[in-house]
């Protein structure tokens, strides 16, 4: 093991240009994935005819499906019927389908612990369903989501390591490269992955505690 060589100052930015890939590639999917997931589980909520059961049956297939198997798909198999992605975009748009259909089961679980009596008593009022979901259903259910969304946001960021497989040049891939150059490098870039991942997730999921203990105090 060479830990003096592995932890050049070139080595470190290396991986650090590789972690801000990671995050990049986790911010815009998470965006998209709430927007899609968030989609997904009123419209599953809400028990649409015939609308909501597809919904249902497309977000459990996604859900039962490898993620590995869905990045194949959109970085192999979607530029035959000419829809062409490059790798970092192909990498979004697998984590945002997977991700969606689990946040998805996560808006749905929040909509549905707000008591029945906060829609009907919106809709009483003169309220249009639509406007008793955005005004009072969906601001209370989203408080109790918020730390279910940020376990999900760690899972995803751990998630995007599988993206080494259609080589995104994210934290993974680098350090691959890096150790690859070098076998002595093995350890000390495993050691520096564990630090960068842990320090990233670590602080989501001191968020996602403090958010869980003060739920109620909103």
């Amino acid at each position: 093991m060479d830990f003096s060589g592995a932890f050049s100052w070139i080595n470190i930015r290396f991986l650090l240009d590789g972690l801000w890939v990671t995050i990049q590639v986790s911010i815009v999917s998470i965006i998209f994935s709430m927007i899609l997931g968030g989609i997904a589980g009123t419209v599953r909520y809400s028990d649409i005819p015939i609308v909501s059961k597809v919904v249902g049956v497309v977000v459990d297939i996604i859900r039962n499906l490898p993620l590995l198997l869905i990045i194949f798909f959109t970085y192999f198999a979607l530029p035959q019927i000419g829809i062409k992605l490059n790798i970092f975009w192909a990498a979004v748009a697998a984590l945002t389908i997977f991700e969606s259909a689990m946040l998805s089961e996560i808006f749905r679980a929040g909509l549905n612990a707000v008591p029945k009596g906060q829609t009907e008593a919106g809709l009483s009022s003169g309220l249009t369903y639509v406007q008793t979901l955005t005004i009072i259903v969906i601001p209370q259910a989203f408080k109790s989501m918020l730390p279910a969304i940020l376990s999900q946001l760690i899972s995803l960021i751990k998630d995007t390591s599988l993206a080494v497989i259609i080589s995104l040049p994210e934290l993974m891939h680098n350090a691959r490269i890096v150790y690859g150059q070098n076998t002595n490098y093995v350890i000390p870039m495993f050691i520096v992955m564990t630090a960068m991942y842990f320090v990233v997730c670590y602080a989501l999921s001191l968020a996602s505690r403090y958010l869980e203990n003060s739920k109620y105090n909103y």
